[in-house]
């Protein structure tokens, strides 16, 4: 393998998507990484654990002792097969550790022993992880944000998908946004949801004009906050509304929430899917039972149970319609028009999904 240069062009790194070697334990890169790094850690977390112990008691001098005991023989030969698999499979990759320094280092020196000269990003994950921070910040000085509203139901989502100068918020978050809004699937760590976060934004301005479209969020989208600086930049931005009927928003909540979210619990539970997805259901009415009172709440949870139950026995969806048209007319409604009349942004268009499309496409 032939000779690259260490680097610390962060920003060349992140929009070419290199592929790199994280050499962190896997609890750091569980709280924190990259979107294109892979986890092939120097050390366990017990292993770590002990390193880190035997430093505080002993000094620097003894904890690289402990390392090499821990990480020899046939625990190095695997782990070295592993990060010599990677380097092979990724040639124009990169390995880094938290701060560029003693295991990234010594992982290359051992690749280097293998004949394969691996090149290091230079101040490792601690430097990356600065480097977008600041760059989200210098992204949203130079964006023009433009915010896609409109009332539950009306497909934000779907507009957001249809642009080119978008960015998916809650995609990048795995959440829907609404109470009902969790996915089976876990959300990503905050860190790892503000990496990602700037990311996008130095891509999408790097290929762009300065216009970027987001779907208005409040602050959290399930339990990931969105940065400040992005909220702030969010509260005076202006708007396009898209705009659907009742009956257009049921249809589009029952492809997102009944058939798109309930495929998602089969494929991960098989035959239990559908109970797993009836039940969270239940669960996130239950979380504004307060807010619906008590008498409507238990009106609806039977509705629900009844959709459900008809839905197994045959498939129908219809009974689907009365507890999703009732809680967008009931409760998300009054909610989204408080909200929008506490905006600052200005409104700029409202139209259907394809007008605001349209429209967006030709306001670049």
């Amino acid at each position: 393998m032939s000779q690259r240069p260490d680097t610390q062009d962060y920003r060349a790194l992140f929009l070419a998507d290199a592929p790199m070697m994280d050499m962190r334990a896997p609890q750091e890169f569980d709280k924190g990484a990259f979107p294109s790094a892979h986890s092939l850690p120097v050390m366990t977390d017990i292993e770590r654990a002990k390193v880190g112990t035997c430093y505080k008691r002993d000094g620097q001098e003894a904890a690289i002792e402990l390392g090499h005991r821990l990480v020899s023989g046939e625990v190095r030969a695997e782990r070295l097969a592993a990060w010599r698999e990677f380097a092979q499979a990724h040639p124009d990759g990169y390995l880094y550790c938290f701060r560029g320094g003693l295991r990234s280092q010594t992982v290359r020196q051992w690749l280097r022993d293998e004949g394969i000269d691996y090149p290091l990003v230079i101040g490792g994950y601690k430097a990356m992880r600065r480097f977008l921070i600041d760059e989200l910040e210098r992204s949203l000085a130079t964006a023009d944000i433009v915010l896609i509203g409109g009332k539950t139901g009306t497909g934000k989502t779907r507009v957001v998908w249809d642009l080119s100068d978008c960015i998916d918020l809650e995609g990048l978050a795995n959440h829907r946004g609404s109470t009902f809004g969790q996915m089976p699937s876990p959300q990503p760590s905050q860190i790892d949801f503000e990496n990602q976060l700037s990311i996008a934004f130095m891509k999408l301005l790097n290929r762009a004009g300065p216009r970027v479209y987001l779907e208005d969020e409040g602050r959290l989208i399930g339990r990931l906050y969105l940065p400040e600086i992005l909220r702030d930049k969010m509260k005076h931005a202006p708007l396009v509304i898209v705009e659907q009927n009742l009956a257009e928003r049921v249809d589009v909540v029952i492809d997102d929430y009944i058939v798109d979210l309930g495929e998602r619990y089969r494929t991960l539970y098989g035959d239990d899917g559908h109970a797993r997805h009836a039940q969270k259901l239940q669960d996130d009415l239950a979380k504004i039972r307060k807010r619906l009172g008590g008498e409507r709440h238990q009106q609806m949870s039977a509705v629900m149970a009844d959709a459900f139950a008809a839905q197994a026995a045959s498939g129908d969806l219809q009974g689907h319609r009365e507890w999703i048209g009732f809680l967008l007319e009931k409760y998300y409604d009054p909610m989204y028009e408080y909200q929008l009349e506490q905006r600052e942004g200005e409104v700029l268009f409202s139209g259907s999904r394809d007008e605001v499309v349209c429209w967006c496409e030709g306001a670049r």
